[in-house]
């Protein structure tokens, strides 16, 4: 009772902590200073390097071990079959919710002139080609280079190799080495969660200090509007009721994940937040170790639903404004591809906007448009990062309840 009582006043310290970093970080940016945005400047820049770091590996050694220990049992199956079944489930339902939003609302074309026009991404980059950067040329790049899916592509590989090794002893070596590492690997994760609310002043200052710049929608503000609420529609409603359903609780929920959901909005990057959404759902929200470190490292790489609504809506909208007749069988299409290509993005800074691009060049449609887009994509980006993070949280625990008693007896 009395290591449950100092648990609970230590939790609610922190979280004071937490929201005073926040604070500070909105009065940082609001009234900026040289010496004040310069700390901030430095604190976002460690902490995005620092979740960088360890993110991959976390990744890597925790599908690569789980895979590489799991057995034959129903409830190792059904693991397997759930996070499947709720991944692809809420990302084509975030697909169809985007869908139905821009078929009521339906953006206004904008025209422009060329001068203004600017993407900042390769037009002549195939969607093919962008696939093609998943397999690996050597064992070391993707861990380099922090590509996510070629990550995931060489854990699963190995995973299932270490399984096969037909010595028993050095079968045993391989997952005792990987065990060590992982316990490494959370130990410092551990480190960097109780700075983490240096990060989140850093992180806020600079979001405050953007938006106070102001943004010009350049009659993009229909779209704009679209994509969030498309957002938000899942976020906020679609996922809750879904574990309502469920019997769960969605505001408890979200509460115990609330400091990965804003780690995730400030930092931009799913992959990257993962350490933070990881201790969260296995520390305030219960969910078993054995589910959240498979479920969230498989959604941080394939579970992207602000993705899939973002490619529907966008791809949708340059093909409409190039003269295209958008009708509902060419949305409901389109909700299937983006839905595939929301499975193949990258948990990384920006992943859908070029992930987008991709995709309109491969159909040679122009993608000038995207550079009008592009100076507030960022706030785009930080709400679809934050749902993303979200979606995670709530299959890590639909899996986890639907689980608890086989996982009960482990």
């Amino acid at each position: 009772m009395m290591t449950r009582k100092i648990n609970k006043n230590s939790s609610w310290k922190y979280s004071l902590v937490f929201a005073l970093a926040i604070g500070l970080g909105i009065l940082n940016g609001w009234w900026p200073t040289e010496l004040g945005m310069k700390g901030a400047q430095f604190l976002s820049d460690v902490f995005v390097r620092l979740f960088k770091f360890i993110s991959v590996p976390i990744i890597g050694v925790t599908i690569c071990l789980t895979i590489a220990t799991m057995g034959s049992s129903s409830a190792e199956k059904s693991l397997w079959k759930r996070t499947l079944m709720y991944t692809l489930g809420t990302t084509l339902i975030a697909a169809f919710a985007g869908a139905a939003l821009y078929y009521v609302f339906t953006p206004e074309n904008v025209t422009v002139s060329t001068a203004v026009l600017s993407t900042g991404v390769e037009a002549q980059k195939s969607y093919l080609d962008y696939f093609l950067t998943v397999i690996p040329d050597n064992p070391l790049g993707p861990f380099v280079q922090g590509n996510v899916l070629s990550v995931l592509l060489i854990a699963i590989v190995v995973g299932i190799a270490i399984r096969y090794i037909s010595q028993q002893v050095q079968r045993q070596t391989m997952i005792n080495f990987l065990g060590a590492v992982q316990s490494v690997l959370f130990f410092i994760v551990k480190g960097i969660i109780f700075l983490l609310p240096l990060g989140i002043f850093g992180f806020t200052s600079i979001c405050v200090r953007d938006f106070q710049q102001g943004i010009t929608l350049n009659g993009l503000g229909k779209y704009f509007m679209v994509v969030v609420s498309s957002n938000l529609l899942q976020g906020l409603i679609i996922l809750p009721v879904l574990l309502a359903v469920r019997r769960i609780n969605p505001f408890k929920t979200m509460r115990h994940m609330s400091k990965a959901l804003l780690v995730a909005f400030f930092s931009k990057s799913s992959a990257g937040t993962l350490p933070v959404t990881m201790t969260c759902a296995e520390q305030n929200n219960h969910i078993h170790p054995t589910v959240s470190r498979f479920v969230l490292p498989i959604c941080t790489t394939i579970n992207m639903n602000g993705c899939a609504s973002f490619i529907l809506i966008t791809v949708v909208y340059l093909m409409q404004n190039n003269g295209m007749v958008i009708t509902i069988p060419t949305l409901l299409v389109w909700c299937f591809i983006a839905t595939v290509a929301a499975v193949g993005n990258a948990g990384v800074p920006m992943g859908c906007y070029f992930l987008a691009a991709s995709l309109l060049s491969s159909m040679n449609i122009p993608i000038q448009l995207l550079g009008i887009i592009l100076p507030f994509y960022t706030v785009l980006d930080m709400v679809e990062t934050a749902l993303n993070v979200w979606s995670d949280s709530c299959i890590a625990t639909l899996v986890n309840h639907d689980l608890r008693q086989k996982l009960s007896t482990k």
